[in-house]
């Protein structure tokens, strides 16, 4: 009897111990919630130490505007304390790939306290990928330090002000506060504050298509997502309004003991690494571009060395023991297409270029997902044959002035890493 009493604790400690099985549902819209606050960041700031600030979001964090003046504000507010930066934001890019950069681009720099920025760019997630990645963001950061404080804040796009209206949080960020009051992680809802100048007729979310904004109208952005510096002032303002109400409100709470807690969803992505390519995994005519010089010298710092091949038939070839597999790459106007095989099924081709791509810029090509994390798999990625169609760019810039074609003709893959929920299989 005794033996059978131990066998059901020890099953019930097991289940509970299990990641329950979330449910979306569409949040209110605050402007900020305290929740547990920032208390480790708090008490350093007081004491007039170094406080490292990490910026993890997309272009709307990576430009100058509510970041830097972020990290000033709290150098004015405790000039005793030395303010430090830690820029990671890449534009074009969600929670998908920052938890995946997570160690390089923020863990890696001693941070003290994280603002989350990816509102925005997950927008067309589901809430399961978000809560997957965001979560991952989280458990990977505490079990580096759980003396790092995370802060969640939410950029808005001109699509946002519907669900806004009506008093909810966007998708997104609804999920996203679901996530953060799992955890206790204070947030900051920028949206808000413009959601009600945009009501209030004190703002405009771009320049209107003929003559100028009204006097003492805030002119938002250029497109309804990248702030002007009026926007970006706008989000200011709020920092400087919630954040002596987040700092003040702060608990002593052992970040340790949290990770310890149930995860809010199975199979979040704190395992997510990104493991260098190496000449081993390469077949075909592969260079590394220099550091020095190029995209080389663009890219390094962030995705390491860079691979680069043309021909097709050049292919990238690996074995790992997990559920999910993707390329840290490049997209460019030369970019090629892929033909990508996982254990033996194949489907392509997938083109490395797409609507945004005059320019060159980090990316993510996902491989598989949901495979069985216990079992080893085959992946390859090998260049195909052709060109994808580029007339989603090239129609709109071939008429500008400056316009050369030879920009969008290529084949060209470049590989900065392999991203794995798993380990490679040596």
């Amino acid at each position: 009897m005794q033996r059978l009493f131990t066998l059901i604790l020890l099953l019930t400690v097991s289940l509970s111990a299990r990641a329950a099985d979330p449910t979306y549902a569409p949040v209110k819209a605050e402007l900020f919630h305290a929740r547990d606050g920032l208390a480790h960041v708090k008490a350093k700031l007081e004491a007039g130490r170094t406080v490292r600030i990490a910026y993890l979001g997309g272009s709307i964090t990576a430009m100058n505007g509510w970041r830097n003046k972020t990290t000033d504000w709290f150098a004015k507010q405790y000039p005793k304390a030395k303010i430090e930066e830690i820029h990671a934001a890449i534009g074009g890019t969600g929670s998908d790939l920052g938890v995946f950069r997570l160690e390089h681009d923020v863990l890696d720099h001693k941070p003290d306290l994280l603002f989350v920025e990816f509102a925005v760019n997950d927008g067309g997630a589901a809430p399961e990928q978000i809560w997957k990645a965001m979560e991952g963001i989280v458990r990977q950061t505490w079990r580096a330090n759980p003396d790092i404080d995370i802060c969640y804040t939410y950029t808005i796009h001109e699509g946002m002000l519907g669900d806004l209206k009506q008093g909810l949080c966007p998708r997104s960020t609804s999920a996203m506060e679901m996530l953060a009051d799992h955890y206790g992680i204070p947030s900051i809802n920028f949206e808000v504050r413009v959601a009600q100048l945009f009501e209030a007729g004190k703002l405009i979310m771009k320049p209107p298509a003929q003559g100028d904004a009204p006097a003492g109208v805030i002119v938002f952005s250029k497109e309804g997502v990248h702030p002007f510096d009026a926007g970006h002032e706008v989000y200011l303002q709020v920092i400087d309004e919630t954040m002596p109400q987040v700092l003040a409100a702060s608990k002593s709470v052992d970040h340790a003991a949290q990770l310890a807690g149930v995860p809010f969803i199975e199979g979040n992505y704190e395992n997510a690494k990104i493991e260098p390519v190496t000449e081993s995994m390469l077949s075909g005519h592969w260079t590394k571009l220099p550091t020095d010089k190029g995209l080389g010298k663009i890219f390094s710092g962030r995705m390491g060395d860079i691979w680069e091949a043309d021909t097709p038939g050049d292919k990238i070839s690996f074995d790992f023991k997990g559920s999910y597999a993707a390329l840290y790459d490049l997209l460019g106007p030369d970019g090629g297409q892929v033909t990508i095989t996982v254990d033996g099924q194949s489907r392509g081709p997938v083109a490395r270029f797409d609507h945004y791509c005059t320019y060159h810029r980090i990316a993510t090509l996902r491989l598989a997902d949901g495979l069985d994390p216990n079992q080893v798999h085959h992946v390859t990625v090998e260049i195909a044959p052709g060109q994808p169609d580029r007339s989603s760019v090239t129609d709109k810039e071939k008429d500008k002035p400056g316009f050369d074609p030879k920009r969008y003709d290529g084949t060209r893959i470049r590989i900065g890493g392999v991203m794995l929920i798993g380990d490679l299989a040596h």
